[in-house]
């Protein structure tokens, strides 16, 4: 398929995918193998061992290249895995500028285990240029950025810090999983590398567990694909049909996860047990206007802040029966959690309130069912652990 002749729905469906050759089934077989046959010692029909190269996981790579507008792709077997494997290309004494509202597991994998290793995190507000300009050391080699971020949705100017960390000769990455290939094409802006966790919006039914990095630039890419040979966190082909078949609704499913995020969000800014919302399609966001500017639409992530103690917070969570109290997001269903008791416990409270994640905080994964019914399950279990 011609990436340039079609526009992103269509390329959902249709890249990276071909109808078998021999029998003509319509959707991408599984290739449930460990090894392939070879014609002689070395030479092989284009895979050899599973681990290397699966043809169900080149079709997933082939198909999320196209998705982010990348010349390569490279699949994981989690988002922490590829986040692992951009780790895996510094060097003791390398240092990195990151956000100071990253993903929990994020920070965790920083400062437990790559610092045991000699790199250097500095957390600061990405919402701040400057901020980000004054970070950089002569040894910094790469700026970690996620936009909007996890939990706050704060939103990053991509091209101007990707122009500062070119500036001082780093490598600029960003974790796409809030945004999605189809709201935000961070390659586009500048960026170097894009991270996704496929278990979120990609997969988007709750079911597998993946990660993948696309990048233009065919060094990086060999460099992944070394460690991704060499490390073995590479997703099998049950979980790379998977998330094929997710990628498919991507743009369907993005449309009504942002209506009803965006519904909530206003519904949620005018309730009075609600002290504030984050949600960058709300023109009360800071970042709304750059927002506005480098996405599509808003996604379907919000978080909010009530009016009450964590213990109350925790039983607003709690008492939800739409909603689930749970981790992760992006499928059809609506999760809610709470990320200072589950997703950035990792954080210390210190960081955490210093961030402005608040005991308080509530993050949401809105789904795709009735926004009538998300909304009124909110209102029963504000009803039911507040009042």
């Amino acid at each position: 398929m011609d990436d340039d002749q079609f526009r992103i729905e269509t390329r959902s469906i249709h890249a990276g995918q071909e109808p078998d050759e021999e029998t003509g089934a319509l959707m991408t077989p599984i290739h449930a193998n460990s090894t392939f046959e070879q014609d002689a010692p070395g030479d092989h029909r284009g895979y050899e061992y599973s681990r290397t190269g699966n043809p169900t996981r080149t079709d997933l790579e082939e198909n999320l290249a196209s998705l982010e507008g990348a010349e390569y792709g490279r699949c994981f077997a989690s988002g922490m895995a590829s986040i692992n494997t951009v780790l895996n290309l510094l060097e003791a004494g390398d240092h990195v500028v990151t956000g100071n509202d990253v993903y929990g597991g994020t920070h965790r994998i920083f400062t437990q285990v790559y610092e045991d290793y000699d790199l250097e995190f500095s957390f600061v507000d990405m919402t701040d240029l400057e901020a980000i300009e004054e970070a950089f050391r002569p040894e910094t080699e790469l700026l970690w950025l996620e936009t909007p971020t996890n939990p706050l949705m704060s939103i990053v100017d991509i091209e101007g810090a990707a122009t500062i960390a070119h500036d001082h000769d780093a490598l600029c990455a960003i974790d796409n999983t809030f945004a999605t290939p189809y709201l935000q094409n961070p390659l586009e802006l500048g960026a170097d590398i894009v991270s996704h966790s496929l278990t979120k919006y990609l997969g988007g039914h709750s079911d597998v567990v993946g990660g993948a990095l696309l990048t233009n630039d065919e060094d990086l890419d060999e460099e992944f694909g070394f460690y991704q040979n060499s490390v073995g966190a590479t997703p099998g082909p049950f979980e790379s049909f998977l998330v094929l078949r997710g990628t498919k609704t991507l743009p369907v499913r993005m449309d009504r996860h942002c209506k009803n995020a965006s519904a909530i969000a206003s519904w949620l800014e005018d309730h009075p047990d609600v002290d504030r919302v984050y949600y960058p399609g709300l023109e009360s966001h800071p970042g709304h206007e750059i927002a506005r500017k480098q996405m599509n639409d808003f996604g379907g992530m919000l978080s909010f802040e009530l009016d009450a103690s964590l213990e109350e917070a925790s039983e607003v969570v709690s008492a939800t029966e739409v909603f689930t109290l749970a981790e992760s997001l992006g499928g059809v269903e609506s999760l809610i959690e709470q990320p200072a008791p589950m997703t950035h416990a990792a954080i210390p409270r210190e960081e955490r309130l210093e961030a402005g994640l608040t005991d308080s905080l509530i993050r949401v994964s809105v789904g795709i069912e009735h926004v009538d019914d998300l909304i009124g399950d909110l209102e029963q279990a504000f009803e039911a652990a507040l009042n």
